[in-house]
């Protein structure tokens, strides 16, 4: 357990930096998902034994790295596993939105060949969860969650390929299209009505059947 003493602000500063270090290879072990919510700050407290403004300071020092994101009202949640400085970070943030779609629908051929021939049954049951998430989400109207979750449902397709580096590029490049997507789509409608063809998407990952799995895909993609 770390200890703090209130009364010296160089100790705060190195416990607050020690707290950000432990936090960032949480979330790069994938202890803690993109997308997910990190406990409240009485729990990161109880965690990690230290006060509050450590808590605070730790997050800031995320934030500011491009790890975190803090939503107002809503909470901390893991933004990315690759730091902000990054060469190919900085240049995905500047990138021209049509450019990340291209890679994003370049690589998502890719993925679900490899995703139909090396998918476990964990990664099915996580990409069965976001895809059941987003189907819900558009039934309700609920466009920033269902962008959300067609984003994770998709990012857990690219982890089931178990190639990290497709699988960092195509996350990187969807993080970064995400607020995108938020003003370009103005209701749930295209969410609606691409669920089903995202549900034949996963029932033939499920079979195997790459073959089945490109094609659904072409589908997609070409989907209004």
């Amino acid at each position: 357990m770390m200890k703090e003493r209130p009364d010296s602000v160089i100790r705060k500063r190195s416990l607050a930096e020690e707290l950000a270090e432990r936090l960032r290879q949480r979330i790069t072990d994938e202890q803690f998902e993109v997308g997910e919510k990190l406990p409240a700050e009485p729990e990161l407290m109880r965690i990690f034994g230290v006060g509050r403004s450590t808590v605070r300071e730790a997050v800031k020092i995320l934030v500011n790295m491009g790890f975190l994101k803090v939503q107002q009202g809503a909470g901390t949640f893991v933004e990315s596993r690759a730091a902000a400085d990054d060469p190919m970070a900085q240049r995905l943030r500047r990138a021209d939105i049509r450019d990340l779609d291209e890679v994003r629908r370049i690589l998502e051929v890719a993925i679900v060949e490899r995703a139909a021939g090396r998918r476990t049954e964990q990664d099915i049951e996580k990409i069965e969860r976001f895809l059941a998430e987003r189907g819900a989400t558009a039934a309700a109207g609920r466009l920033e969650a269902c962008i959300e979750a067609d984003i994770r449902f998709h990012v857990a397709l690219a982890e089931a390929t178990h190639n990290e580096i497709l699988y960092e590029l195509y996350r990187s490049a969807t993080i970064h299209l995400q607020k995108g997507f938020e003003h370009i789509y103005v209701d749930t409608g295209y969410f609606l009505a691409s669920q089903p063809t995202h549900e034949r998407l996963v029932r033939d990952i499920i079979a195997r059947d790459a073959r089945k799995a490109l094609h659904t895909i072409g589908i997609i993609l070409k989907e209004p």
